[in-house]
């Protein structure tokens, strides 16, 4: 019996194992995913509340080698790079006492030969000059086709259906948490990447929802004296409120604080509906840390037009979750499969993602958090040299519940 046991808990297992459950079980990911949101719904801890935002972002799961299957050469806006990668997308929950992701999925590189089949069954004509592409230049081929499906939706909505980028693979994710949490009315918050016209046009429109979005400096509002890039207007409104403030006038940016993870932050805002370039009406929020206006300011946007610089900025702050998901879920292990089967990682996944959940149960729940603590000791118990200290003081956290890689800590948790 203790030799079986050492061949559980012990660090020495050979991989293979781990690989073979994986690509091999019967495991269905979506009915794991929708226990997992079940036992969190559960718990009065986690489950959702009013005050809920839906978070989305994207992360890059990079690996040497092309092997991997559906791996691309994806850009790395960190690093500037070109890297090989998978690319994870996700759905975030998160209020002022837990996150979790609800909806994810790895994004899949378009199928050339179906995109052009689907083209020209839909009569959208191609160039005979770019034909030559596809042997010079499979890139800019790839490039070629991915432009005229973007421009032809319009005409041609069946051109969905050939390949899902990643504004539609959120947009069914949220639609189908739409259909599955119709009372809920979330918000949603999204980084600049995601802040396009069609698909803020999407949630307001087709799903009802609001969002709060985020522009860049180079981004374009519509003034009554012209068009000015958000840059040039908050610089101006900078100099408008320094100004006043020397005078004794009236300020032009307002101290607002926002609650966020039970904290208090401070910001200084500017919130105005204003005719955005290619959005329409929206509200306009800009935001500086510092009193003196002498940091980068932040530009966001909304739909809901009477809302205020607050509610705006404190939802927009839940969008940082997701990132912290992403980068400690790395650290333990988020990226580190071994595994060539496409099917196999979406499972790695989905397990990382249970385990990060049970640990964010367990800090609402006595009885869960005693259980999976015991867990961890038994373990500690059969290799001192792993410090049962460090996995007392840890067991109790989000993603630091010990120093075990993440697969270990999911057959623990489920365990």
């Amino acid at each position: 019996m203790d030799g079986i046991n050492r061949l559980f808990v012990m660090e020495s297992r050979n991989q293979s194992s781990l690989n073979r459950l994986l690509t091999e079980s019967p495991l269905s990911t979506e009915d794991l995913n929708r226990d997992r949101l079940r036992m969190l719904a559960s718990l009065p801890g986690t489950q959702v509340k009013p005050k809920g935002v839906l978070g989305v972002d994207d992360t890059l799961l990079t690996h040497y080698g092309q092997d991997f299957e559906k791996i691309a050469l994806l850009y790395d806006h960190v690093t500037g790079t070109y890297v090989w990668a998978h690319d994870l997308v996700t759905v975030h929950y998160s209020d002022d006492e837990t996150d979790y992701p609800v909806q994810f999925q790895l994004w899949e590189p378009v199928e050339l030969e179906k995109l052009e089949q689907g083209l020209r069954a839909a009569g959208v004509p191609l160039k005979a000059s770019k034909e030559s592409l596809k042997v010079t230049d499979p890139n800019k081929w790839r490039g070629y086709l991915l432009g005229v499906w973007q421009r032809r939706q319009k005409k041609h909505p069946e051109l969905r259906e050939l390949y899902d980028n990643k504004l539609i693979m959120v947009e069914k994710m949220l639609t189908q948490w739409v259909a599955e949490h119709p009372e809920a009315h979330l918000p949603v918050t999204f980084d600049s990447w995601f802040t396009q016209p069609d698909f803020c046009r999407f949630l307001d429109k087709q799903l009802k929802l609001a969002y709060v979005g985020t522009l860049a400096g180079t981004d374009r509002v519509n003034l009554k004296t012209g068009e000015k890039s958000l840059a040039e207007f908050a610089e101006h409104l900078k100099q408008e409120h320094l100004e006043a403030l020397s005078s004794d006038g009236k300020p032009v940016f307002h101290r607002i604080t926002i609650p966020f993870k039970g904290e208090q932050e401070t910001y200084y805002s500017y919130c105005t509906t204003h005719q955005m370039h290619g959005f329409g009406r929206q509200r306009l929020v800009i935001n500086y840390r510092q009193a003196d206006l002498s940091d980068n300011p932040t530009f966001y946007i909304s739909n809901r037009l009477i809302w205020h610089a607050a509610g705006i900025t404190r939802i927009r702050r839940h969008r940082w979750p997701v990132e912290v998901y992403h980068e400690e879920g790395k650290a333990e292990g988020l990226d580190q499969y071994q595994l060539r089967d496409f099917g196999a990682i979406q499972r790695h996944i989905a397990l990382v993602a249970v385990v990060y959940s049970l640990l964010r149960a367990a800090q609402h729940d006595h009885d869960l958090r005693a259980r999976l603590q015991r867990k961890l000791e038994v373990k500690f118990e059969d290799n001192p040299a792993s410090g049962r200290r460090t996995a007392r003081q840890k067991a109790c956290g989000a993603w630091h519940c010990s120093s075990l890689p993440v697969s270990r800590k999911a057959k623990l948790c489920m365990n």
